[in-house]
């Protein structure tokens, strides 16, 4: 079934950590900005239009570089916590797609202003995901390489099946984005908005409301759904490597979704489709965005961002009607 839809008034683009740093390329600074004018030049139609528009960012890859040259230089430089590693790869990879987004605009004599907001994400102190890392993020190891890794740096590593071996971190829930209202002005001026990359810099704050780093990575597609909760976006597109969801997947009875409910997409979710290692944490966020007040979610792969957002590409995941 095909529903053609118009092109929302407010959006939330959630970008893939590929979209700067796809696997297997060296992430080179020449790379990273190719893939970012890529990234920018596919999302184009979007930023011309008067859609107000805020977008997230992944930094998987990125964050695992940082780590391990950390490592590498680690008795002439003193190792920063992961906190400030996730810092650093936020404002990296979004100075990278801010330059690219605004040469795009300024090709076209759109002035059209993009900014890049450093943005700290509350988290659970207790939350069972620092006992229990599951986060990967980093490069992928063969089993004697990870062996290796963990003998030498104490980093706990973990194998995606089929894929190979990473490192592992906690991922909290966000709870709060410290810097809402800031997001929230800046949209509302027309600005484009990259916030909240890397899942933001997760953070604690105690009774007096003082906040500290803490060592994690929070998912970035449940930071993007908090956030589009938070502004009232009622419309949320999440950018994959995938030009959909799809049923069985990788498998000869492969079938792709197009239009489905949040109450069909919770079903496949029970049955044990999406695992954790892919398309899991991008239906899990669609369905608390649904949740908390969203009208329909949208999983495409970049290239088809605009055609995806009227109905005629992707995965469309509307609300249950009440």
């Amino acid at each position: 079934m095909v529903m053609k839809f118009e092109i929302p008034t407010r959006l939330l683009v959630a970008i893939g950590g590929n979209a700067v740093h796809p696997e297997g390329v060296q992430g080179t600074a020449a790379e990273q900005a190719r893939f970012a004018s890529a990234t920018a030049h596919a999302l184009l139609p979007l930023m011309k239009t008067d859609t107000e528009l805020v977008l997230t960012h992944g930094n998987g890859p990125v964050v695992g570089k940082i780590l391990m040259r950390q490592v590498i230089a680690r008795k002439r430089v003193t190792p920063m916590p992961l906190d400030i590693c996730v810092a650093h790869s936020q404002g990296g990879i979004a100075y990278l797609l801010m330059q690219a987004f605004e040469n795009a605009l300024r090709e076209i004599g759109n002035r059209r202003q993009v900014a890049c907001l450093l943005t700290e994400v509350d988290v659970d102190p207790d939350d069972p995901a620092f006992k229990d890392p599951t986060k990967p993020i980093g490069y992928f190891y063969d089993e004697d390489e990870a062996r290796d890794i963990t003998r030498e740096t104490g980093w706990l590593m973990r194998e995606e099946a089929g894929r190979g071996w990473r490192h592992v971190v906690p991922s909290p829930a966000p709870l709060r984005i410290v810097e809402i209202d800031l997001i929230r002005d800046l949209a509302d001026r027309g600005v484009v908005v990259i916030a909240g990359g890397g899942g933001g810099i997760p953070v604690t704050r105690n009774a007096k409301g003082i906040r500290r780093g803490v060592e994690a990575v929070i998912d970035k597609d449940l930071t993007s759904a908090l956030m589009a909760n938070l502004l009232g976006i009622e419309v949320m597109m999440i950018l994959t490597a995938a030009p959909s969801v799809a049923l069985d997947f990788g498998t000869p009875q492969q079938q792709d979704l197009h239009l489905v409910s949040a109450a069909e997409i919770r079903s496949y979710r029970a049955q044990g489709q999406f695992p954790a290692g892919s398309m899991g944490p991008k239906v899990d966020a669609a369905l608390r965005f649904l949740d908390g007040g969203g009208k329909r979610v949208v999983i495409c792969c970049i290239d088809d961002a605009l055609p995806a957002l009227r109905g005629e590409a992707g995965t469309q995941i509307l609300a249950d009607k009440a």
